[in-house]
Order: C-alpha cells, then structure tokens, then sequence
C-alpha cells in the first residue's frame, strides 16, 4: 500500500485546496462564508475518501472512491458557480477545471482498476 500523500490525485488534490484557500480570501465576504467555505470542505472530504481508499481493500474501497468522485463533481459546479458569478476570471477557471478534471480522471482511473482486480480475483477463486 502505498503512502496516501504519495498519491499523485492526492498531491493534485491537495494542491487545488491550497489554491482555493488562497483565492477565496479574495471572494466578497457573502461569497466567501457560503461557496468559499463548501468548496474548501467539500475538497478536504475528498482528501479524506483518498485516504481511505488508500488503506481499505475490497468494496470498501469502491465506496471510498465512489464518495471522492460525487465529491470531485459537488467541486467542480461551486467552481462554476464562482465563475459564473464572476467571482473568478477565465484564466482562473481555467486552471482550476484543469486540475478538477486530472482528479476526476485519475479517481476513475483507479476505480476502474479496483473493479477489474477484484473481477479477476473473484473469477479466478470461482474456477
């Protein structure tokens, strides 16, 4: 098993959080004590789940990585929330949608791979 903040959707994860922290001391003040504050909660629970699918097994595992990946989309709508709010510019948004989305891929990346390693574990012990 390897280290969780070894992870790169981990470090990818946790680089997004330390940029939204940033930014949001920048939101107006009723922006930054409702999305702000979701969006930055919403990104820590991810980071939790990842850990956890990282030290769990089996379909534990797959839940884990199902509760990141709802996570990843509740994140991926406050950022266009900002956006369309024009609360953040289009540069901005632009590198935020960027590493949303590599987060979004590697989670299912790895979901996948779990699914297909615990088919070819369950179809072996079967035969």
């Amino acid at each position: 098993m390897a280290i969780y903040d070894n992870l790169p959707v981990y470090k990818t994860a946790y680089d997004l959080l330390m940029e939204l922290m940033l930014m949001c001391k920048h939101l107006p003040r009723d922006t930054r004590y409702t999305i702000g504050e979701r969006l930055q909660q919403r990104l820590m629970d991810l980071m939790v789940q990842i850990y956890h699918a990282n030290s769990t097994e089996g379909a534990t595992k797959v839940n884990h990585l199902g509760l990141a990946r709802e996570y990843i989309v509740e994140v991926k709508l406050y950022i266009r929330i900002l956006h369309d709010q024009k609360q953040i510019g289009d540069k901005r948004i632009a590198v935020l949608t960027e590493k949303t989305e590599s987060i979004s891929k590697q989670l299912a990346a790895w979901a996948k791979s779990v699914v297909n390693r615990q088919n070819c574990t369950g179809s072996s012990a079967v035969s």
